[in-house]
């Protein structure tokens, strides 16, 4: 079963793993968004995404990268 973008804890992990040495303070939501999509384990809709899902996900990533 892949990610949705329900997940925003999960998918935040994973990209702070895939993106270990990106501050994520810097990133568009627009190439965030990309990023996600292309995560191997990503498996929903990209249209379904919104700035409020992006920002939950944004949030999780900030987080972690503290």
């Amino acid at each position: 079963m892949g990610l949705k973008w329900t997940d925003s804890r999960e998918i935040g992990e994973a990209l702070y793993d895939a993106y270990p040495d990106t501050d994520p303070k810097t990133v568009r939501f627009t190439d965030m968004h990309q990023w996600i999509c292309d995560l191997e384990e990503f498996d929903d809709e990209p249209q379904a995404s919104n700035e409020k899902i992006l920002e939950a996900i944004l949030l999780v990533w900030l987080d972690e990268a503290e």
